[in-house]
């Protein structure tokens, strides 16, 4: 996990709206009476802080008593310490796997809210349709970076293409690590920055959702195959995270509980082709045993 933390950070740049500069966050907890709006100020970046904003501004969120104040950050650590602090109430852009790392190498710690969606990492390629047309020997490239190999290498196993070790780490786990190979698939870890433009040179590439959407893919519509919801991805699950003392705020359970409604599975549909998968699972499905 500490692997993952250190290559998430190399990918985090300045504090857009650093946590120490932001007002205190609204107590969500103190009582109040039914009409008064609780204001909840939420952490948060890139297309996750597009759908908060766009949240923000539902008639479901007013008529839930929420007023939503969506900050914008660009750093991933400084979004966690803020809310760790106290000084943000929640925030929105980072999956179970990057929280438990943060937790492993920070003293304050911070814990599921609620769930929010999975963008499935899929598998791309121009020669073939099915995973029983892959020849044997074909390229598979992979990202060649720590966590997205270890998910790339467990994706190829739920496709069936290759068997890995009973203790593979989903973390640090590498080619090496690959018990049965019955096709001989030669896996290729590659920069995924350039994957895009390789797809025709070899036989099927992995990629991560957001690089698949830059080269114009859609991993519902245009992946072989592409990971499932269940257990095997659950780390990859992103979540919405608090302080570790208040994952049990009823008002912030009620921000939680604004992403699953009607109008931001459309908002999805419409924005992202439907590929940030929604998953309203409770807490405790990301702590189950496999």
């Amino acid at each position: 996990m500490k692997k993952l933390l250190g290559l998430v950070l190399g990918l985090s740049v300045g504090l857009s709206g650093c946590g120490k500069q932001e007002a205190p966050a609204t107590d969500a907890t103190k009582s109040t009476d039914n009409a008064e709006v609780q204001t909840v100020t939420m952490a948060s970046t890139g297309s996750d802080a597009d759908i908060w904003r766009y949240i923000a501004g539902l008639p479901e969120t007013k008529e839930a008593g929420i007023k939503l104040e969506v900050k914008n950050f660009t750093d991933y650590v400084s979004m966690n310490t803020a809310v760790a602090n106290k000084e943000i109430d929640v925030n929105a852009f980072q999956s179970y796997a990057y929280m438990v790392a943060f937790n492993d190498n920070n003293k304050d710690k911070i814990a599921p809210l609620s769930t929010t969606y999975l963008e499935p990492m899929g598998i791309y390629s121009s020669k073939v349709k099915k995973l029983d047309e892959f020849k044997t020997g074909a390229t598979i490239a992979i990202p060649n970076d720590g966590a997205n190999e270890s998910r790339a290498l467990l994706l190829l196993q739920s496709a069936g293409l290759i068997k890995l070790k009973a203790d593979f780490d989903d973390v640090k786990g590498t080619p090496a690590d690959v018990t049965e190979n019955a096709k001989k698939i030669v896996i290729k870890p590659i920069q995924m920055a350039t994957a895009v433009r390789v797809k025709d040179e070899v036989d099927a590439i992995v990629l991560g959702n957001t690089l698949a959407m830059e080269g114009g893919l859609n991993v519902l519509k245009d992946a072989v195959y592409y990971e499932p919801i269940d257990q095997s991805t659950k780390m990859n699950v992103n979540i919405l995270a608090v302080a570790a003392d208040r994952q049990n705020d009823p008002v912030l359970q009620k921000v939680g509980a604004l992403y699953h409604t009607p109008a931001v599975k459309a908002y999805i549909d419409e924005h992202f082709g439907g590929t940030k998968i929604d998953v309203n699972k409770p807490t405790s499905y990301l702590t189950e045993a496999k």
